[in-house]
């Protein structure tokens, strides 16, 4: 791949934000996923509310959509983008491990996956975090972007 092809690198190869000032406004939707795995009795407390921190579960949502209202803080060079709509959902996959998808939404010149891979990461650090003492062997993976729609790339979709 040339160094021209790589859009956050100038002529001289240094990085710096993307210009998108002539770009179109348009619906943008990305939807990226975090898992958490654990023991069975720990992913069981969290879906439970059986956390000494309180509900392991409202906090991560909050946690998430916190996240991605401040992605731009957080990556160098992402634009802050106004987000119409941010949603994370946790639901369990098997006795030892919960997903997490993140949703954001804008109208804009640019796309909002750095927004949900950012909310859907942070959810599941946070239930790392409420978890921690019963299992500090939790592991959170599998981060990516499932689909997305909006821009001139066009819709993706991760097969399943």
């Amino acid at each position: 791949m040339a160094a021209d092809d790589l859009t956050h690198l100038n002529e001289k190869g240094e990085a710096h934000i993307v210009d998108i000032g002539d770009k179109a406004v348009t619906r943008r939707r990305a939807v990226a996923q975090a898992r958490l795995s654990g023991e069975a009795a720990t992913i069981a407390a969290i879906l439970a509310g059986d956390l000494k921190k309180g509900d392991a579960l409202a906090v991560a949502r909050v946690a998430g959509i916190m996240a991605a209202k401040k992605t731009a803080e957080l990556i160098p060079l992402c634009h802050p983008i106004p987000l119409t709509k941010v949603r994370v959902d946790i639901a369990q996959r098997d006795a030892n491990t919960v997903e997490i998808l993140a949703l954001a939404e804008t109208n804009g010149q640019t796309g909002v996956e750095m927004e949900a891979l950012v909310a859907a990461s942070t959810a599941a650090l946070t239930l790392y975090d409420m978890a921690k003492a019963l299992d500090r062997a939790m592991v959170v993976s599998d981060i990516c972007l499932v689909e997305k729609s909006g821009g001139k790339s066009g819709d993706f979709g991760r097969a399943p």
